[in-house]
């Protein structure tokens, strides 16, 4: 692009994905009279994942907008609770993002993720065909035109991970529904059904017990389940208060 220039005004929230934005929220650039206001954005950075409103001389227009020099943008942040029409809420994961998955599974959220890397055609491939939200600290992943909707993960610590998660998108929490390492539902089991899993110790201690349908993990309340439990309990005090 090498037209006249117009100024770009980012919310807070999206200045860390542009540099030159950062001290005073807002860059020049320059338009050629063809790109469209969604690339032009993309350009300088934001993925379209995490923009809300495009705002032209303070009225709303759509990525499609062509912009011409002169105007003035501004770029809001999308809004929370995100909502995510068409189909039910459910995630995919990177690579990159193994604890969260776990965590949202833990709370009965649907959660798609493998532990090797698929690439990013494929991922974003897998993200329409399921109708999942593709969550990655990915941008250029974030910005492949395929994907059915997608959210940058900002954070690097996988509690506040989650929380960012939670709050954005509010998805339904249903804990201890869901096998945490694969994402199959979980059902009632007997100490016999699940025999063939459980050693000396555990079979002596532990009476109630649950197997997953898909892959046939069995669990129960082991020594960690405090630690599991402080983090249901945190999610469902905070995003789940009516339950």
């Amino acid at each position: 692009m090498n037209g006249p220039e117009i100024d770009v005004e980012f919310a807070p929230e999206l200045r860390l994905f542009v540099p030159r934005a950062r001290s005073t929220g807002t860059a020049r650039a320059a338009t050629d009279g063809v790109s469209t206001l969604g690339h032009l954005v993309e350009s300088l950075g934001v993925p379209l994942t995490e923009v809300g409103d495009l705002l032209v001389d303070g009225r709303r227009v759509p990525p499609g907008h062509v912009p011409t020099g002169g105007e003035s943008v501004r770029v809001r942040a999308v809004e929370r609770p995100q909502q995510v029409p068409g189909a039910p809420l459910r995630f995919l994961l990177d690579v990159h993002l193994g604890t969260l998955a776990r965590r949202l599974r833990l709370l009965g959220v649907d959660t798609a993720y493998e532990s090797t890397d698929l690439g990013d055609p494929a991922l974003a491939a897998l993200s329409a065909a399921e109708k999942r939200v593709m969550l990655s600290r990915d941008r250029g992943l974030l910005r492949r035109r395929e994907l059915w909707a997608g959210g940058y993960v900002y954070d690097t610590r996988p509690e506040e991970q989650l929380r960012e998660v939670l709050d954005r998108f509010r998805p339904r929490l249903r804990p201890w529904t869901r096998c945490t390492a694969c994402n199959g539902l979980l059902e009632e089991a007997s100490k016999e059904d699940v025999a063939d899993q459980l050693k000396g110790g555990t079979q002596r201690s532990y009476d109630v017990f649950a197997r997953c349908r898909a892959c046939g993990r069995a669990y129960w309340k082991g020594a960690h389940h405090e630690q599991l439990e402080a983090i249901v309990e945190r999610a469902l005090t905070e995003f789940a208060p009516e339950r």
